[in-house]
C-alpha cells in the first residue's frame, strides 16, 4: 500500500502566507500533494518559496493578482489540464487537473477555486457558470479516471452543518439554496434524481464530500473564518474547503484533518490547510 498525502488550502496570496508563516507548517506536515488557490504569484515565485524538491503546475488568473490555482508535489505530474467548461468562458486561474503515478496506480487531481460571487451581480453569473462547467466536467473526470479527486476552495456551504449562522446567510452568496443544490446533485447517489435546496432535481453525480462523511453528522468542522471581529476565536466559521472524490478514492481514505491554527495570531492565511490520507 502506498500513501497518498494530499492538502489543499486556500492561501490568500502565498506570498503572503509565506511571510506569515506557511513554511513552518509545510515543513512539518509530510504532503506527497499540495493544491493551492488564490496563489496569486507568478510560477517562479511558487518555484522560489516551495523549492526544487517540488514539481509543479499553475495556471494564473487572467487578471494578474487575483485568482491563481497550483498543484505541488513529489512527483512529476504526468499531464495536467487547465480548461473548463466553453471556450468563450474565462475559467483561468480557477481549475487545474493533474495526473500522478504513485507506485503504479495513477490519481488524477484537480485544484479547484469557485468565484465567490454576489447576489444579483455578473460576480454570480460567472459562479453559475463555473458551477455548470463543473456539472459537466465531473463525470468525465470519473470516466478519465476511477481514482479522482476535486479539492479546494468551492465556496458553497451545502447544508446547516457548514455554516454556524446559516439562518443569517441564507440569502446570501456562499449559502444560497441554488448553490446548494449544485452540491446536492454532486454528491448524491448516480443517476438518481436528487432534490436540491432550492426545490430543483437534477441527475446525482455520485461522488464522494470526504470531509462530510469522514466528520458525521456534526457542525463543522469549519475550514474558513473571517479575519474580523472574533469569528476566529468564537470558532464562528464556514465549511467551504473540500475535498471531493470518487466512491472508488473515497473508499481509500484514511485520515481527514482540518489544520485549524493554535490561535488568532497564528493564522498565514484566513482559510485552514485539509489533509486528508488516502492508502492506493
Amino acid at each position: 500500500m502506498t500513501r497518498l498525502r494530499l492538502a489543499s488550502v486556500n492561501v490568500n496570496g502565498v506570498r503572503a502566507a509565506f511571510r506569515k508563516g506557511m513554511g513552518d507548517w509545510l515543513a512539518t506536515r509530510d504532503v506527497d500533494v499540495l493544491a493551492l488557490q488564490e496563489v496569486r504569484a507568478s510560477s517562479d515565485d511558487l518555484a522560489g518559496l516551495l523549492g526544487d524538491e517540488w514539481d509543479i503546475v499553475h495556471d494564473p488568473a487572467t487578471a494578474k493578482g487575483r485568482a491563481g490555482v497550483a498543484i505541488a508535489s513529489r512527483h512529476r505530474a504526468q499531464i495536467h489540464r487547465v480548461e473548463l467548461g466553453a471556450a468563450e468562458f474565462d475559467s483561468a486561474g480557477r481549475w487545474i487537473e493533474a495526473d500522478y503515478e504513485l507506485d503504479g496506480t495513477t490519481v488524477t487531481v484537480v485544484s479547484c477555486y469557485v468565484h465567490s460571487g454576489e447576489v444579483d451581480t455578473p460576480k454570480q453569473d460567472e459562479k453559475w457558470k463555473f458551477l455548470d462547467a463543473m456539472t459537466e466536467r465531473m463525470p468525465k473526470l470519473r470516466e478519465h479516471n476511477p481514482l479522482a479527486v476535486v479539492v479546494g476552495d468551492l465556496n458553497v456551504g451545502h447544508d446547516q452543518r457548514d455554516i454556524k449562522n446559516w439562518k443569517g446567510n441564507v440569502k446570501r452568496a456562499g449559502f444560497l439554496p441554488r448553490e446548494r443544490a449544485y452540491f446536492s446533485r454532486f454528491f448524491g447517489a448516480e443517476g438518481e434524481q436528487v432534490e436540491g435546496a432550492d426545490g430543483s432535481t437534477g441527475p446525482g453525480l455520485g461522488w464522494v464530500d470526504v470531509g462530510r462523511e469522514q466528520a458525521g453528522d456534526v457542525d463543522g468542522p469549519y475550514t474558513w473564518w473571517s479575519w474580523r471581529g472574533q469569528a476566529f476565536d468564537n470558532d464562528s466559521g464556514w465549511r467551504i474547503d473540500y475535498q471531493v472524490a470518487t466512491p472508488d478514492l473515497a473508499a481509500k481514505v484514511t485520515s481527514y484533518t482540518v489544520d485549524r491554527a493554535a490561535a488568532y495570531d497564528q493564522r498565514w492565511s484566513d482559510h485552514a490547510p485539509v489533509v486528508v490520507d488516502y492508502e492506493l
